[in-house]
């Protein structure tokens, strides 16, 4: 157990998204993202314009409360002629504002929510289906949480950016210039006092900003350490128990849990400092203002420095709107970071090239029929990852449609790869492979693998019923179809033994039925599918006895009149195919029927079969 704990300890898988440099071509990446709200931007232009009109409205407000304080000092004389001149004139007016402002941000946020919903489930629909329809060697290369990550939390990332993100940022900014506008306006004077103490506030605020991103990043890493940990514990929970490692387990998250509080609390003396510090230029900078702008108001109405006591007011409300939206940019620009960061992983996604599947059939076009024979003609493979390293060598052999051709060999010896070859997982290195004199490589993906079927030797099964794994293998296949199927799988007797019958949930991965049970589920899901090539991965190798019998003689019915291919682990159990072709160091180095390789006493067929022989 103390082994694992050196893996998967660089932070959670996907983790929070990146938070980029925004410089001019980031920006410009990131808003090819914004395709997606193209078919929505009747709506995003009217939230928009109502995210103006609201921001509009707010900026008067501070207007007319100056006006309240003003007339209620009897200085009318400051007020525009189309405004009345009583205070329950204005306070009607403010009402009246304030209702405006509550209309514009319902329905600025109806809107934004409507285009976010629509644009981000047409973001989710579009990646999920590029996930799908991409190679093998791209999910090879990365973890599978790792690509959950860009479904749930980069997306959700995103939609925060398409909600509220876009809208505050792009209301601070509005506010920021709408109120320097403002104060300028108000007293020219006093806003080059104000605005020369601003610098120095916003630029203690960004370092202190700074180190709290950073000590906040230490926190989650520390965190995301000790999810992994209650991960691997929980995946190998048998492991735990087997090896009586709980203590060891509860030890190791303590320490992790510790790391993160020291973290977290050092993190929290830096938010402490940080929110005093506002705390203190804020109210500083009010009184600061307050007291000069004091000095104006005491003047004599003569003097061109005098300011009324309402334009004080409203001044002093201004420069609040100031601070905070200045607060609230620097929080809006990590968070679009962060979307720019997550917009950039999931384009990575989408720019990768798919496989040519379920491609539209050409105009008169007949649909493929095969009939499974099948030639590898000199046939070289590098794994893309690993192109130095050669998998096979000059593989030829042909199988008649109808035969029955086993696999043999060490592990490692490239078995499976060419089992995979066939299916044009992965493109070939070398050579050709053809299937009734079509090479798989000018035939359509889908059509190809439609008539193809396998049934691997861990079988994996979806979460859903029987009814609906089965249906797998032909989704429009009638009920009594099914059963002919269960039936030909030795499956439909246990299958009746179940209360729910075909509709019983198998769980996770199939976890509800034994081993067996699942063989002859996806045998029974081949038999529907009904393909004309078959490949099987020796599935009665981890069986017990009875359930082997079972399998095997459903493997039998299965493999009747097919093509098939069969990669063959117990050796006892190919006897009967038509040829076996040995598979060593990614070279055929013998073929022939069982008896003629067994009289090969210096064979490897022969090593191997005296080796199981032994060993049983």
């Amino acid at each position: 157990m103390a082994a694992r704990s050196g893996f998967n300890t660089s932070g959670s898988v996907g983790g929070d998204a990146p938070k980029i440099k925004l410089t001019k071509e980031t920006f410009q990446r990131g808003l090819r993202i914004f395709r997606f709200v193209l078919p929505y931007k009747a709506p995003f232009i009217a939230g928009l314009l109502l995210l103006l009109f609201s921001s509009i409205s707010t900026m008067v407000m501070p207007k007319m409360l100056g006006y309240l304080v003003n007339i209620a000092n009897h200085q009318t004389n400051t007020l525009p002629r189309f405004l009345p001149k009583t205070i329950t004139g204005i306070a009607l007016v403010l009402f009246g504002v304030v209702l405006l402002q509550g209309l514009f941000s319902f329905l600025r946020i109806y809107f934004f929510s409507r285009v976010s919903e629509f644009t981000v489930r047409d973001i989710r629909r579009t990646l999920y289906q590029k996930l799908v329809t991409l190679p093998i060697p791209f999910f090879e290369q990365r973890r599978v949480g790792e690509i959950t990550s860009r479904l749930t939390s980069d997306v959700a990332n995103i939609q925060d950016t398409f909600t509220l993100t876009l809208a505050e940022f792009m209301r601070q900014i509005l506010t920021l210039l709408a109120g320097v506008a403002f104060i300028m306006w108000e007293s020219w004077r006093l806003s080059l006092f104000m605005l020369a103490t601003f610098p120095p506030l916003v630029l203690m605020a960004f370092l202190f900003g700074r180190s709290i991103r950073k000590l906040s990043k230490q926190t989650q890493d520390e965190l995301a350490k000790t999810n992994i940990i209650v991960e691997e514990t929980m995946q190998g929970i048998s492991s735990v128990k087997a090896f009586t490692s709980e203590q060891h387990e509860v030890s190791r998250y303590g320490a992790g849990l510790n790391r993160t509080v020291q973290a977290a609390l050092k993190s929290s003396l830096y938010r402490g400092g940080f929110v005093s510090f506002i705390i203190v230029a804020i109210f500083g900078g009010i009184f600061l203002v307050l007291w000069r702008g004091a000095t104006y108001v005491e003047l004599p109405a003569s003097d061109p420095r005098h300011l009324p006591m309402g334009d004080l007011v409203s001044f002093i409300l201004y420069t609040m709107f100031i601070g905070a939206s200045v607060a609230g940019l620097g929080e809006m620009y990590g968070k679009i970071q962060s979307s720019l960061g997550a917009s950039e992983r999931i384009l990575e996604i989408l720019d990768e090239p798919s496989e040519p599947v379920h491609q539209p059939r050409v105009t008169g076009a007949q649909p493929l029929r095969l009939h499974g024979n099948i030639r590898y003609d000199h046939v070289e493979f590098r794994y893309p990852t690993r192109p130095d390293l050669t998998v096979l060598k000059d593989i030829t052999f042909s199988i008649e449609a109808g035969e029955k051709v086993a696999l043999v060999g060490p592990s490692g010896a490239g078995k499976s790869t060419i089992v995979q070859l066939l299916m044009h997982i992965y493109e070939l290195s070398g050579g050709s492979i053809c299937i009734d004199g079509y090479n798989i490589n000018d035939l359509d993906l889908t059509e190809l693998r439609q008539h193809i079927g396998i049934v691997p030797q861990e079988t994996l099964l979806f979460g859903g019923t029987i009814r609906e794994n089965i249906l797998y293998g032909r989704p429009d296949a009638l009920e009594a179809d099914i059963v002919d199927a269960a039936r030909r799988a030795n499956a439909w007797q246990f299958i009746q033994s179940f209360p729910e019958g075909l509709d019983t949930v198998v769980g996770e991965r199939g976890i509800k039925l034994s081993g067996g049970q699942r063989q002859r589920i996806a045998i029974a899901r081949a038999i529907l599918k009904n393909p004309a090539i078959l490949l099987l991965d020796e599935a009665t190798s981890a069986l017990d006895s009875e359930s082997e019998k079972l399998v095997q003689a459903a493997m039998d019915e299965l493999m009747q009149n097919r093509t098939s291919i069969i990669i063959a682990h117990r050796l006892s159990t190919i006897r009967k195919v038509d040829k076996i072709l040995v598979i060593d160091g990614g070279r055929i180095v013998e073929q022939g029927s069982h008896e003629e390789l067994s009289d090969n006493e210096n064979g490897l067929y022969a090593n191997l079969l005296k080796l199981q022989f032994e060993l049983t």
